[in-house]
């Protein structure tokens, strides 16, 4: 797998059309980005970032500014409905799908965000079993799919997380794409449905899952091979936004999502404990997208990108 380089020039041009399109370049103050000193900073972010939070950004973040990042990981419906509910009191909040954050947030909680890397939808697998050995010859994933055993394959749940919601979508594109009778609900019937996202993998790891459907990054976090989908539904393509908003899914809640291009995106809660870090970490993000190519995130010449009322003390 190959990522494209990141380059000062282009992250350069990047930032003189985002401040064309309203982002400010001049560091300033601003009421909830104070420069107060602090050594930690609480996160509550997306599963699918919970090794690249722990094992990339959190140590380099901290060797850079002396300042430790706590944070925890669930699906990213879950971390809305913990901001909402006040039940969990983060000073920065990552989100798999940068639409939902603003449905959910804007207003009360916040009126900001950054965009600031994308990714890939796929099958994360493990090798040794049937199911890997056949991929690995070849072999159409979704006539293998159709094969697997209950339990076999994994989805993260929809009603919690966009990964969850992204893979039945998946299913649902790639049965237009490939002429497959009821694919969705036949491979509805017999995958798992794991709650605790960052869980996803451990059956696969194990060799008691032979795969689930997850991010790319997921499977360099865990040095899986990965099948990736084709563009027609792997959520990658900004091009193909609106082919991927022809299917929905609406959640337990009764939100309703349209299919849309993975972008994940972060903001500071209005809450904040310590404001001053979390700005400082949504910076960091901004500023060090060779920490985010290294983890398997996708940092391209669409972000980062701002959105809403961005404090002038960022920087993009």
């Amino acid at each position: 797998m190959s990522v494209p380089e990141q380059s000062e020039d282009g992250r350069a041009n990047r930032r003189a059309v985002l401040a064309a399109l309203g982002g400010v370049t001049s560091v300033g103050s601003l009421a909830g980005c104070t420069r107060n000193a602090t050594d930690s900073v609480d996160v509550l972010s997306a599963g699918s970032l919970a090794t690249t939070f722990e094992d990339h950004v959190g140590p380099a973040f901290e060797k850079e500014t002396g300042i430790a990042l706590h944070g925890e990981y669930y699906g990213a419906n879950a971390v809305m409905r913990m901001v909402e509910d006040r039940t969990k009191h983060p000073d920065v909040i990552v989100s798999a799908d940068a639409t939902l954050l603003r449905d959910r947030l804007y207003g009360e909680f916040t009126d900001w965000d950054v965009t600031f890397a994308s990714n890939s939808l796929g099958i994360g697998y493990n090798a040794n079993t049937e199911f890997g050995r056949r991929l690995d010859g070849g072999e159409p994933w979704y006539d293998l799919a159709l094969e697997t055993d209950e339990g076999d394959l994994a989805i993260s749940d929809p009603n919690l997380d966009p990964l969850g919601y992204r893979a039945v979508q998946a299913f649902e594109l790639a049965k237009a794409e490939h002429g497959l009778d009821s694919f969705r609900d036949r491979l509805l019937q017999t995958v798992y449905e794991e709650p605790e996202e960052p869980q996803l993998l451990a059956g696969v790891e194990s060799g008691s899952r032979a795969g689930a459907v997850i991010y790319r990054n997921m499977a360099v976090d865990h040095e899986l091979p990965f099948f990736e989908f084709p563009d027609e539904y792997n959520f990658a393509d900004p091009e193909l936004a609106d082919h991927y908003a022809t299917v929905t899914y609406t959640t337990d809640e009764g939100y309703t999502v349209e299919g849309r291009p993975i972008l994940y995106n972060a903001t500071v809660n209005n809450e904040a404990t310590t404001p001053d870090a979390g700005c400082r970490l949504v910076q960091f993000l901004i500023d060090n997208p060779n920490v985010l190519v290294d983890a398997g995130l996708t940092v391209g010449d669409k972000v980062p990108r701002p959105a809403g009322n961005v404090p002038n003390e960022m920087e993009l």
